[in-house]
């Protein structure tokens, strides 16, 4: 620590983590990326940010990467349940002013309380492995700072995303098929709202946390306020493409249950399917200077075009894709019986 405010990014390149290294090195911090050192061809961080090789799982492999440096903040994108939280409570409470826990605003229950979810609301969403994990991480945090006084603020991003991601359950499939023309599953009649938040303006939320002891024990959702219905979604995709979207709309519970092994059959039941709309209140009484400006129906020409100039990183996954014709053709089987053909 010295004349420079330190932070340690663990992780640096995925879509939220990669945004923040930016933004504090833009806001004149010294930024340095812990992570296993595999190069990204998705996001590379700029020279300013210094880079440190070691895998967060393994604690003494951290150690020997860190040596007796000290930072101002940590913030890490990699811990996921309360093994990992009871990890980086030993591994950093000597080595840092600040710890930022990222969790997600999936933590709250569902169905959501009427109105925009403040952070008052409970932290309790069993229905899926990855939303338990995250509220047992964020207790065994909680529970250090009022035990040990582990100066931890807890961040739970919403659905985050960037130019080289496909924000959408399957991911580039779904853009892949709206292109050929083949039929896409929403989720129920595809009128429940969902918000969309760019990494960047999340980062300037995030990152005017940092260094703040006021923010101690306290948990944020940073979200913007761009919000549509999932058909909008799909309509905005296929209006920025040029291609009408074929729009097959399955009830949630039928999906779970033709495709239960399927990765987003959990968040769409437990997660996707209901209505979300955030009160940002606190983080804008805290950072006035966050005001996210991206909002999905422009960003999606960045997406499209990040996808033409990756087309061998932007491409839909088989498994994925077969999915949805699976799906399909079981809608058009379900729409025969009730046609009573």
């Amino acid at each position: 620590m010295g004349d420079y405010f330190d932070l340690l990014v663990v992780g640096g390149t995925g879509a939220i983590s990669h945004s923040c290294a930016i933004e504090a090195a833009a806001q004149g911090m010294r930024v340095t990326a812990l992570n296993r050192g595999r190069t990204s061809t998705v996001r590379s961080l700029p020279e300013p940010v210094e880079l440190l090789t070691a895998d967060i799982t393994d604690p003494p492999s951290v150690e020997a990467a860190l040596g007796d440096r000290r930072f101002d903040a940590v913030v890490n994108f990699l811990c996921f349940d309360a093994d990992d939280a009871a990890q980086s409570v030993e591994l950093f409470t000597d080595r840092t002013d600040h710890y930022v826990h990222i969790s997600s605003a999936s933590v709250y229950h569902r169905p959501l309380p009427k109105g925009p979810v403040s952070e008052s609301t409970l932290a309790h969403n069993p229905d899926h492995a990855y939303m338990r994990d995250k509220v047992e991480a964020e207790n065994v945090f909680l529970a250090a700072f009022a035990e040990r006084r582990f100066p931890v603020t807890i961040v739970r991003p919403a659905h985050t995303y960037d130019e080289a991601t496909a924000p959408l359950p399957g991911g580039w499939a779904v853009i892949d098929r709206i292109e050929r023309g083949e039929p896409v599953v929403v989720q129920g009649d595809g009128t429940s709202m969902w918000t969309y938040t760019h990494a960047a303006d999340l980062a300037v939320g995030l990152v005017g946390l940092l260094g703040r002891p006021s923010t101690f024990g306290e948990a944020f959702h940073i979200t913007s306020d761009d919000v549509l219905s999932w058909n909008q979604i799909y309509l905005a995709i296929g209006h920025a493409m040029g291609a009408e979207p074929r729009i097959l709309h399955i009830p949630t519970d039928w999906i779970v249950l033709a495709e239960p092994d399927w990765f987003w059959s959990g968040l769409l039941d437990g997660d996707l399917s209901h209505t979300e709309i955030y009160d940002n209140t606190k983080v804008r009484s805290y950072v006035p200077g966050f005001g996210p400006t991206r909002v999905f129906e422009r960003e999606i020409y960045r997406i499209l075009a990040w996808r033409k100039s990756h087309p061998d990183l932007a491409r839909g996954q088989p498994a994925e894709d077969a999915v949805f014709t699976r799906l399909a053709a079981k809608y058009e089987q379900a729409r025969a019986v009730f046609a009573g053909r």
